[in-house]
């Protein structure tokens, strides 16, 4: 597989508190990658730093191969090639949930209105959601909510889609079924990063983990090797707080 998302010793500062220090990782097409930390450690500001919603103080993004860490680079192209899903929602409350999937393929991919309506029916259909296509927001669950945001991702046909803690929001009972969405399409082939404390999802699904602590990733490697044979005690005492991985 070829590599996707390269990034090299990136930092963030807010004022005098660093919340990156020197983060270095790679992502290969396909992969699905978990970052699990603490709250606080800075996974978050990661993705926020990604797609330039947070700009990075330095170091290198590499995207395809062409860092997009420059004033030269087109956020807006950059923000469509990685899909984002936020913590919550942050769908347009006024639009139906057609016209909220649509809404990036016209304004940002500029793409007709007929290419992006036939998209975003497509992409409402892989979530589950087609019979809701006409509803409003105010009238969805909030797992039906974050599923409509993962479908509002799909419909940009992003390079990979960073998900910031999408089940964060949500009660228990309804966190499976975002949960089976996002299995259902890292199994797809779906590229990935995804800020999460669901270690069950990052165990079973996620290719690789990185586990940070304060801003610092302290052991990234395989999802599988990371929970059975953690090298770090940073990393054993993390885990062992998880019920059932200890």
């Amino acid at each position: 597989m070829s590599t996707i998302l390269e990034v090299k010793n990136l930092t963030k500062k807010f004022d005098d508190n660093e919340v990156l220090k020197d983060v270095s990782f790679e992502l290969k097409k396909g992969e699905t990658l978990a970052v699990i930390g603490s709250s606080g450690s800075g996974k978050s500001t990661l993705l926020r730093c990604l797609n330039h919603l947070s700009p990075p103080d330095s170091g290198q993004i590499l995207l395809e191969g062409v860092n997009i860490n420059t004033p030269e680079t087109d956020i807006n192209s950059v923000r469509a090639d990685m899909g984002f899903v936020f913590q919550d929602f942050n769908l347009f409350t006024h639009l139906t949930i057609l016209e909220n999937v649509m809404f990036g393929p016209l304004r940002v991919r500029r793409w007709s209105k007929d290419k992006a309506r036939q998209i975003a029916t497509a992409e409402i259909k892989t979530v589950g959601m087609l019979d809701k296509i006409d509803s409003y927001p105010a009238q969805l669950s909030g797992g039906q909510q974050q599923r409509i945001s993962i479908a509002r991702a799909l419909a940009l046909k992003p390079k990979l889609i960073l998900f910031d803690e999408p089940t964060s929001a949500l009660d228990p009972e309804l966190t499976g079924e975002v949960l089976s969405v996002m299995t259902d399409l890292a199994h797809s082939g779906m590229t990935a990063i995804v800020v999460t404390h669901e270690m069950g999802f990052a165990r079973s699904v996620a290719d690789k983990v990185i586990f940070i602590d304060q801003g610092l990733i302290v052991e990234q490697g395989p999802s599988k090797t990371l929970f059975s044979s953690p090298q770090h005690e940073r990393t054993k005492l993390f885990l062992k707080n998880f019920s059932g991985l200890e």
